[in-house]
């Protein structure tokens, strides 16, 4: 059976994840509060800005920083974006 939430990010009930998925009381948050969507959507937009802007997980400021844009997205505040990105065109 699909687990429901109110998804922060789209303020809507959504499909929820099937686990926290980090430890601790963030992860909880985020298992309780949003959507397989809007965490997709954010694994995505992460995956952007690591490979945009060259980010090195071993870096502690890193993470700090990827933390702090994980919470601007679900609350819908403005996130960085990778500067000069452009998206593939579909042929």
């Amino acid at each position: 059976m699909t687990r429901l939430v109110v998804c922060r990010k789209y303020n809507q009930e959504l499909e929820g994840l099937d686990f926290p998925p980090m430890p601790g009381p963030k992860g909880e948050d985020i298992f309780n509060n949003i959507s397989k969507k809007a965490w997709q959507a954010w694994m995505a937009h992460q995956t952007l800005l690591i490979n945009e802007k060259r980010l090195s997980l071993m870096d502690p400021r890193t993470r700090e920083y990827l933390a702090e844009q994980m919470l601007y997205f679900f609350e819908n505040k403005e996130v960085d974006q990778a500067e000069g990105y452009v998206p593939e065109t579909k042929k």
